[in-house]
């Protein structure tokens, strides 16, 4: 409902006094900035005339460390000072542009009149009248805003919940300091806001607009009750921005205890990560950990395996159809992935905890001095009720105490006599100084001479002996790839559970990549949870907050080892099962694997069936390609119908791609994708269209793209939106087979504005399940 003109005039200038006082904070906070800075740098540029360094007694010398210390804390506390004042400087200027953009009236039960709480993304206290002129999004009031319509309402604080009257629900849009849309509601979001916002053209960010939530997303946002928060939500239901927002609020509400290091975002891709970076900075907070899964296991793996990540696995499993070993592989991909498979390496542990646990020799200088043999016997002397791990650290503790004892008798070789002759000034300097030092407090007469030989001798050993130390401290003792390869060798250890049909094969096929120092994608985490198991489990007790982008994509196996690797972090799981796109996923448990690891009584499941990104003609043709597309609720934006159209041959289809993304970007669109099934595809399609027109191949490698014509495989566009799609060849022989449905309807997904399906040959079966007034048929 719109206002009178003379109320839109009293909002205006309302904005105008705000930014006025916005102006003042921020005038002043660049004096204290600047004044700040200058204590920095005199501090910094006097450090050691403040600091009373003297050496010479040991007393003095504790004396001159607390002098250091105390002036570091000093410098310490005034550069904290510093980043929070040019932070805060930062959300002003913010706000400055667009101070608010939602307003209600709420009148408290028992209190005479309502209360103007003016909504925007940060707060701001006005100490003249002692006010806040804007609330924070996230404050405990401001769930009013998007839970309730005018009527009863009540938020939650900490000390109770609070209940009343919402007398009026306003929304604005401000920009530069002036309301370009001003308007009343009764429901959360404005339709006319919202598809203002959603109208404009992507961009290679992530938007963070806090005025559209809606009151399912504010619920995700807000839920600090459950270990388990899953939000399974259909494309483009806002599941990502939700997921950030949430993090922004609770960086909001546990800002005493909570830091944005504390969290981790695990994504699908580097691209997406740089898609999303912007979106915490823009609500003021800082950026959160980044990842990928497979960042992670090539962290821990990657030195001693030639690691296969999961998009060459899964180009592999739309491309080898004709391979005689594909069945296997697709099978070992989904058993791998299973709690079954976890299951059979727990047992495969208990054995290991009995008998043939493999080891390595150590070596030094081309000899062995601790055999393979001789570690194995020493570990399974210890008592078999202790754990494996405790075992191992036993064990290390051994082999640490027997080097030093080989190291004392190895300083009168003659190599270390030959060593000695080698090293270079500095180290006798320090020798002797040590020598002279010791002298000072002992009546020892003894042969400075032989001494000093004793001391480098000591040196040269310790320096030879440093890195066996190491591969000791290390567990690099333990023969990890052998005992897992040894999994696949014998079976005997079973006492329950099925091995799949194809095991023979499997287990063939696992041995010969690990005896080329090869890790297919599904070994990985089994691999590293059966190396926890031995050398004990690695884990994270500091991360307090997980969130898994994409969720479907993670198998049972890998949901139990983020579990076990952040046991203190409550997670957050996203993801749409419709685009479940990698082979582990055909066993269709959806997310009730993650679900039973944590219970039901921690696990809370929120469902989000409105599509926001693309318009309503778009996910009219996009919802029947899937099993219960029926329940997914377009928003009521208009948009053309997407076109269906047949190309001769591919040098036609080339050329008619070319000419619609030539079109589109003459109409305005900035992002637009050329998407095809798989890398190989895509770089068919570079060739094609290389000559004809300007555009970015992306990769899996690349680490961000930027606006204009891109060409890119179906799986790197998950989670990202473009104002237009160009679905490259979505003919039956690209896209004909079930499995290959919900890729299809991925890709599809990704176009906000606008969708162009071309074809060679025959269409695709899903193109056929699309009633034909839901697009255009092209010539």
């Amino acid at each position: 409902m719109s206002v009178s003109e003379e109320e839109w005039q009293k909002e205006q200038r309302r904005v105008d006094r705000v930014v006025d006082k916005i102006n003042d904070t921020i005038d002043s906070l660049k004096k204290q900035a600047g004044h700040r800075r200058s204590e920095i740098l005199d501090i910094r540029k006097d450090f050691w005339d403040d600091v009373t360094v003297n050496l010479d007694e040991p007393h003095e010398a504790v004396e001159t460390a607390t002098s250091i210390r105390q002036q570091a804390e000093v410098l310490s506390e005034r550069e904290r000072s510093h980043r929070h004042t040019q932070s805060r400087l930062e959300t002003l200027k913010k706000l400055r542009n667009s101070p608010y953009f939602g307003r209600i009236d709420f009148r408290e039960e028992g209190e005479p009149e309502a209360e103007r709480i003016y909504l925007g993304i940060a707060s701001h206290f006005d100490e003249e009248s002692e006010q806040f002129l804007v609330y924070d999004w996230r404050a405990p009031v401001s769930s009013l805003y998007y839970d309730f319509s005018p009527g009863p309402a009540e938020y939650r604080t900490p000390a109770g919940t609070v209940s009343g009257e919402m007398e009026l629900k306003r929304q604005y849009l401000i920009r530069e300091g002036r309301i370009l849309s001003l308007f009343d509601t009764g429901v959360t979001i404005g339709d006319d806001l919202l598809k203002e916002i959603l109208g404009k053209q992507a961009n290679t960010r992530m938007k963070s607009i806090v005025a559209t939530i809606q009151r399912e997303q504010n619920q995700i946002i807000r839920n600090v009750d459950n270990r388990l928060l899953v939000v399974q939500g259909v494309a483009g239901s806002g599941k990502t921005s939700a997921a950030l927002q949430r993090v922004a609020y609770l960086l909001y509400r546990y800002r005493e205890t909570l830091n944005a290091e504390q969290i981790v975002l695990f994504s699908p891709n580097p691209m997406f990560n740089r898609y999303v970076a912007t979106v915490l900075p823009e609500l003021g907070e800082e950026n959160i950990q980044q990842t990928t899964f497979q960042e992670y296991l090539e962290h821990r793996l990657a030195r001693n395996f030639r690691l296969e990540d999961p998009f060459t696995q899964l180009e592999y499993t739309l491309t080898a159809d004709e391979k005689p070993d594909c069945p296997a592989r697709m099978e070992a991909i989904q058993y791998k992935g299973s709690f079954d498979f976890m299951h059979l390496l727990d047992q495969y542990v208990e054995f290991l905890g009995r008998e043939d646990l493999l080891f390595r020799d150590l070596s030094f200088r081309g000899q062995t001095i601790f055999s393979a043999k001789e570690i194995r016997d020493r570990f399974y002397s210890f008592d078999p009720a202790l754990s494996i791990p405790d075992r191992m650290q036993r064990l290390r503790d051994w082999l640490l105490e027997e080097l030093k004892k080989r190291k004392r008798r190895e300083q009168t070789r003659p190599w270390v006599e030959k060593e000695v002759q080698l090293l270079d000034h500095g180290d006798y300097e320090r020798v002797h100084r040590k020598l002279q030092h010791q002298k000072r407090f002992t009546e020892d007469t003894f042969d400075d001479f032989h001494r000093e030989q004793q001391m480098l001798a000591e040196i040269v050993v310790q320096r030879r002996f440093k890195p066996l130390r190491k591969k000791i401290k290390q567990l690099h003792f333990v023969d990890l790839p052998g005992t897992y390869r040894q999994l696949f060798d014998r079976t005997g250890f079973l006492t329950s559970g099925d091995l799949p049909a194809h095991w023979a094969e499997i287990s063939a096929r696992t041995v010969e990549k690990l005896d080329r120092s090869e890790l297919a994608y599904e070994d990985a985490t089994p691999y590293l949870y059966l190396k926890d198991r031995i050398e004990g489990t690695r884990v994270n007790t500091s991360v307090r907050h997980v969130l898994i982008d994409e969720a479907q994509d993670y198998t049972p196996f890998q949901f139990a080892f983020l579990k076990r690797l952040f046991p203190r972090a409550k997670m957050t799981a996203l993801g749409d099962l419709n685009q479940s796109i990698f082979a582990h996923a055909l066993t269709g448990d959806g997310f009730n694997p993650l679900a039973v690891l944590y219970g039901e009584a921690e696990t809370r499941v929120f469902r989000l069936t409105r599509s926001y990104r693309s318009t309503r003609p778009i996910v009219e043709f996009t919802r029947p390609m899937i099993r219960g597309g029926e329940t997914i609720e377009p928003f009521n934006r208009e948009g053309a119908k997407p076109t269906v159209t047949k190309a001769a041959d591919s040098k036609d289809l080339a050329l008619r791609v070319a000419d619609r993304a030539r079109a589109l970007q003459g109409d305005g669109h900035r992002t637009i994708a050329v998407i095809c099934k798989t890398d190989r595809e895509s770089r068919e399609a570079h060739e094609a269209l290389k000559d004809r027109l300007p555009h970015r191949l992306i990769g899996k490698e690349t680490a961000s793209f930027e606006e204009g014509i891109l060409v890119l495989p179906s799986y790197l566009a998950k989670g990202v939106e473009f104002d237009a799609v160009i679905l490259y060849n979505a003919s039956r022989e690209q896209y004909g087979k079930e499995r290959e449905r919900k890729l299809f309807y991925t890709a599809c997904t990704r176009a906000m504005h606008e969708l162009h399906v071309y074809y060679t040959g025959e269409k695709s079966p899903f193109l056929s399940d699309i009633p034909p007034e839901h697009y255009i048929l092209e010539e």
